[in-house]
């Protein structure tokens, strides 16, 4: 009876010891490389046991077999298998866009954009499937379209290519014309803008001028007292021996004014007496210049002596409005210097 009761104690122990032998053998659910996967859940397997291996979705298998097997000493038999992301084919141009992209495997994006003045039709983004195929096809950039440019009250539009249909694209542009007498005010450029509206319309307004008023010691062309159109001309001169300065015609103005006025300015007399002068590119007595005067702006030159040298040289003045002033250090000639020794003078003598 003891011994019946030490073997059933017994049996217990045997039966465990067994057991545990046997798992020491069993293979542990294998680690796969990246992207490698297996069927089912099981986390342990017999020697002898045959595992077939595929690749993830998205991924295509190279190299090496597609099964391992686990061993009797508990390890599973090597594989060299890999798996390499699908690819989708290179994606097609864009036109009137551009397209962003790093590679064309599985998982990567591509990113569309239009160029300016085009808006994109479909999806901005496309992904590789695990199929190898995109997520969507490419999209198109179509031109930003405005309407008919709006014309001003008694305007037009000159543009600048033929317009078909009631249509236009971004950056057709335009003139803007007045028909006569009205004046544009405002940009006369118009342009189809990306946002898809015309640059401001400007407006055709009628402009005039009063009568312009006469100069001193001057004439207009016209003395009609009546109001001047946009664009009239009226012309100016001088009487006499004065000289205009400034435009020989004024202009009325968009803003309804004219433009500035010229004057008249006076001719100069030469306040000296019994020498030469240079005027006009040849010497003359000043008795010979006939009249005594030189208009405005004119140049003439004295002579002034350098006493050290004993040589004379000109110096040069301008008329400016009826003011002719004298270099100082002319030195008016006496009386019996200019009617015996008229040779000594200035400018008779060498040049220094």
């Amino acid at each position: 009876m003891e011994r019946m009761l030490a073997l059933i104690l017994l049996c217990p122990f045997v039966y465990f010891t067994s057991a545990t032998s046997e798992q020491d053998n069993v293979c542990f659910r294998p680690k796969l490389a990246a992207n490698i996967e297996m069927d089912g859940l099981q986390r342990y397997f017999s020697p002898g046991v045959e595992l077939t291996l595929s690749c993830k979705q998205g991924y295509t298998p190279v190299s090496g077999p597609r099964k391992i097997v686990c061993g009797a000493s508990g390890e599973w038999t090597k594989t060299r298998l890999m798996c390499i992301p699908k690819r989708c084919p290179y994606p097609d141009p864009l036109s009137n866009g551009e397209l962003y992209y790093e590679d064309i495997v599985f998982q990567s994006t591509i990113n569309y954009t239009c160029d300016e003045g085009y808006t994109l039709t479909g999806d901005s983004a496309a992904v590789c499937l695990a199929n190898g195929t995109w997520s969507t096809p490419v999209p198109e950039c179509k031109p930003v379209t405005c309407g008919l440019a709006p014309i001003p009250q008694f305007g037009m539009i000159i543009y600048d290519n033929r317009i078909r249909g009631n249509t236009t694209y971004y950056n057709v542009g335009g003139t803007y014309k007045c028909l006569p007498p009205y004046v544009l005010f405002g940009n006369a450029r118009a342009e189809c803008t990306v946002s898809g509206n015309w640059t401001k319309t400007p407006e055709c307004r009628v402009v005039t001028c009063p009568a312009p008023e006469n100069i001193d010691k001057g004439y207009m062309s016209s003395n009609d007292p009546r109001d001047y159109d946009y664009m009239e001309t009226v012309k100016y001169d001088c009487n006499g021996d004065y000289v205009l300065e400034g435009s020989l015609q004024i202009v009325c103005q968009q803003d309804g004014n004219w433009s500035e006025k010229p004057s008249c300015k006076a001719p100069c007399s030469v306040g000296i007496q019994k020498v030469r002068i240079l005027y006009k590119g040849r010497k003359i007595w000043i008795k010979d210049l006939q009249p005594n005067r030189v208009l405005h702006k004119e140049i003439i030159s004295v002579y002034c002596m350098d006493k050290a040298r004993k040589c004379g040289y000109a110096v040069s003045t301008q008329c400016i409005d009826g003011k002719l002033k004298i270099p100082e250090c002319f030195e008016q000639p006496s009386g019996v210097d200019y009617a015996i020794n008229s040779s000594s003078l200035p400018s008779e003598i060498e040049q220094c």
